[in-house]
């Protein structure tokens, strides 16, 4: 772990314990005991801890491809600042328009900085007011919401991977009506989108939901 990714962790340790902030965190997905329950896959499938950390590297560079019910089509990109093109490496910066959290037929531009930390398997998302683009010129966050930071992460052991997920939004002091929209996302019983998407357009193995 570098010194940048430690000193991303530790501002959102801090802003996760700061009262006046709002978070969530959903429960651990036990993902191949829900492909299981839930699914039918044209051939069998189970994911590895490493299988699952890297759907996390791919969707952080390209979160279009991986949660398009939450990025508006097109509007995703990553880039190290200062540098226009080449790879994006465990330090980099994105922007997309993102569905308001409260007002999910909305969009916001989101900007959030992004520190891999391949050791603890873990991704931290640095939300920011302002950046530059990759050719140097301003961007400005939207306002209709809190900035919010968010840590996606895989637990567990490499035969029973976890999926982890938790935020913290930046609000003068907790909203209960946020809160109650990822209690609304902890009770899903299906596995999270990106999951899917993994299976279906990485893996290559078609995935349907059982009726429940």
């Amino acid at each position: 772990m570098t010194e940048k990714v430690e000193a991303a962790q530790t501002e959102f340790e801090k802003a996760w314990g700061d009262a006046r902030y709002t978070r969530a965190e959903l429960p651990p997905v036990d993902v191949n005991r829900i492909l299981q329950e839930r699914y039918v896959s044209e051939e069998p499938v189970v994911l590895t801890r490493a299988m699952l950390w890297d759907m996390e590297v791919r969707k952080a560079g390209n979160p279009g491809a991986f949660i398009p019910y939450v990025v508006k089509e097109g509007t995703a990109s990553a880039w190290v600042p200062g540098q226009a093109g080449g790879e994006l490496g465990d330090e980099f910066v994105r922007q997309s328009q993102q569905r308001l959290w409260l007002e999910p037929e909305q969009y916001g531009l989101v900007l959030e900085e992004v520190w891999l930390d391949h050791e603890r398997q873990v991704v931290t998302f640095l939300g920011r007011a302002r950046f530059s683009d990759a050719q140097g010129d301003p961007l400005t966050a939207d306002t209709g919401q809190p900035l919010f930071h968010v840590q996606h992460g895989v637990a567990g052991t490499d035969e029973s991977p976890t999926n982890t997920w938790r935020i913290v939004l930046l609000t003068d002091e907790p909203d209960e009506r946020i809160v109650q929209v990822f209690d609304g996302m902890a009770e899903s019983p299906w596995l999270p989108g990106f999951v899917e998407n993994y299976v279906r357009d990485v893996l290559g193995i078609g995935l349907s939901r059982r009726d429940v």
